[in-house]
């Protein structure tokens, strides 16, 4: 039923599983590189021609300093903090509140509230650009920073939702049946008992949600027109020119705007790890 550990397989398959991962990974490695070495590369080589072949000159420090220069990509990156930031916490907090409510409390909707949570997260998200564009413009939300953490916090909640009601649902009942026969508050059962048991579910989804928002490229364009909304992967569109494109200072602002994402994931790694795993041992 499960995979053999791989110590404990024929010679022959751990020979091929040793060829074969470096090859994996330097054929996943190939695009990162290819556009590090266009990011790094200047100008006239890709006007020449010159993309997949070995740079003619590095100019790696001039074309990351055009990067905010010749953009506003200091304020692209900032809008995508102001974007991303607000609608992890509103996405979580509101997670947590829901699917604490529909793990322990035993009412007749339950079910079918949880299900509605559910299904929201197979809507194709690219039928609701017209109702969504049209809703933003009527409340004044239409390119503004506001209208779209709150666009994103609604649109990530429903799985937020999913998220932590199945691993507040994990948890032994009899801690809250305790806890309430000492007298002890509802909200503080929440606040000292089940979130500090859900830390680790936290800090995965806090992670999972900062990747989404801060990649997400589809809504930047949708629910933004002028430069002053948007995040960096909208914004780093500004670096080509009407008959001019400047790739490689189009892949030095992409490397830039996925910094933060690793480094959320580096510095959360030890909680996502162990919030992907909570539930898997008794």
């Amino acid at each position: 039923m499960f995979p053999r550990p791989l110590d404990k397989n024929v010679p022959g398959k751990r020979l091929a599983y040793q060829l074969f991962l470096p090859l994996a990974l330097i054929i996943w490695l190939v695009p990162l590189l290819a556009i590090f070495l266009t990011s790094i590369r200047s100008g006239g080589d890709i006007n020449a021609g010159n993309v997949f072949g070995w740079p003619s000159s590095f100019q790696m420090l001039e074309n990351y300093t055009a990067v905010f220069t010749q953009s506003q990509a200091g304020l692209y990156l900032w809008n995508s903090v102001l974007i991303t930031v607000p609608t992890v916490m509103i996405s979580v907090t509101l997670a947590c509140l829901a699917g604490y409510a529909l793990a322990i409390y035993k009412f007749r909707v339950a079910l079918p509230l949880f299900f509605l949570f559910v299904a929201g997260n197979f809507i194709p998200f690219q039928i609701l650009m017209v109702p969504v564009r049209d809703m933003s413009v009527q409340t004044g939300l239409y390119d503004t920073i506001a209208g779209q953490f709150l666009f994103h916090a609604a649109f990530q909640t429903g799985f937020c939702t999913l998220f932590m009601r199945n691993f507040i649902k994990a948890l032994p009942f009899d801690l809250i049946e305790s806890a309430r026969v000492e007298g002890i508050a509802e909200w503080k059962i929440f606040w000292f008992v089940v979130l500090p048991l859900v830390r680790p579910a936290i800090a995965a989804l806090a992670v999972l949600i900062f990747t989404f928002v801060w990649n997400d490229f589809f809504w930047a364009n949708v629910l933004t027109q002028g430069e002053s909304a948007k995040p960096i992967t909208a914004g780093v569109r500004a670096l080509n020119g009407q008959f001019v494109n400047n790739w490689h200072l189009v892949s030095a602002a992409s490397l830039l705007a996925a910094v933060p994402p690793v480094v959320m994931f580096f510095a959360m790694q030890k909680h996502f790890i162990a919030g992907l795993t909570l539930g898997a041992v008794k």
